[in-house]
C-alpha cells in the first residue's frame, strides 16, 4: 500500500511544489479558505510529478507504450521530416495525457538514438490532429539491434509549456527507461516499422513502461476493439 501510495517524485517537479507550497502559505496568510484552495493544487502538484516505477515486459521485438494515458489515434502518417526518416507514411499510435496522469516518458524499446530534433511552435490541444504537425515537439529515433527506426515524438498540450528530454544523439536506451518529460498535459506518438501492426486499440489505456503496444515478431493484424 505504501509503495503506491508514497512514490517518487521526478525531480523537475520540486521547483514547483515548493512554489505551489508557498503560495498556499501565502494564501492562508491572506485568507484562511483560499489557503484550504492552495493546498489542494499543492497535493495535486506533487500527483503530478509522480514517477512510479514500471515492470517492463522485456523480449526482443516488443514496443512499450512511452507515455500513460489513451490510446487517442491509431492510423498512418509520415514521421516528423527532421529525423530524415522518409515520407512514406508509416504505423502510428498517439498516446494522450491529461493533467492526472503521470507525465514521465519512457523508451519504446531497446535501441540506440539515431536522430534527434526540437522543433519550436503553436500550443494546440494536443487531442487535434493537426497537433503532431504544428505544435511544439521533441523527436528522437531509436534504432534497433537489427537495423530498424523507431520515432518516437513527444508533442506539447495546450497548457503544456515545457518538453523535457534526457538523451542525446549516441545515447543507449532500454525498454521502459526514463527519457524525459512533459509538464501539464501533452501527447506522444510513435511511429513503428512499415509492416509492424499496433496490438492496442484506439480508447484503450496505455500504462508507460509496460503496456505493450506493438510485437515486430508478430504477424497478427492489427487488433479492433468493443467498448464494454
Amino acid at each position: 500500500m505504501l509503495d503506491t501510495v508514497l512514490v517518487p517524485i521526478h525531480r523537475a517537479g520540486w521547483p514547483f511544489i515548493a512554489m505551489f507550497a508557498a503560495a498556499a502559505v501565502g494564501l492562508t496568510w491572506y485568507w484562511t479558505p483560499l489557503g484550504f484552495v492552495g493546498l489542494v493544487l499543492t497535493v495535486w502538484c506533487v500527483y503530478f510529478f509522480r514517477d512510479p516505477a514500471r515492470v517492463t515486459p522485456s523480449r526482443e521485438g516488443l514496443v512499450i507504450s512511452p507515455a500513460d494515458g489513451v490510446v487517442q489515434r491509431i492510423d498512418t502518417a509520415p514521421p516528423p521530416p527532421e529525423l530524415e526518416m522518409g515520407t512514406a507514411p508509416l504505423p502510428r499510435v498517439a498516446v494522450f495525457m491529461n493533467v492526472f496522469d503521470v507525465h514521465v516518458n519512457r523508451s519504446p524499446a531497446d535501441g540506440k538514438v539515431t536522430g534527434k530534433s526540437y522543433r519550436p511552435g503553436k500550443f494546440l490541444n494536443a487531442s487535434l490532429d493537426k497537433a503532431s504537425v504544428d505544435n511544439e515537439r521533441m523527436s528522437l529515433k531509436i534504432t534497433t539491434g537489427d537495423g530498424r527506426d523507431i520515432a518516437f515524438v513527444q508533442i506539447a498540450g495546450l497548457v503544456a509549456r515545457r518538453i523535457l528530454c534526457d538523451v542525446n544523439e549516441g545515447a543507449a536506451l532500454m525498454a521502459g527507461q526514463r527519457y524525459g518529460m512533459i509538464r501539464f498535459g501533452s501527447r506522444v506518438d510513435v511511429y513503428l516499422p512499415d509492416g509492424v501492426a499496433p496490438l492496442v486499440c484506439e480508447g484503450q489505456r496505455a500504462v508507460a513502461g509496460e503496456t505493450v503496444i506493438a510485437d515486430m515478431r508478430a504477424q497478427e493484424p492489427a487488433r479492433a476493439g468493443t467498448r464494454r
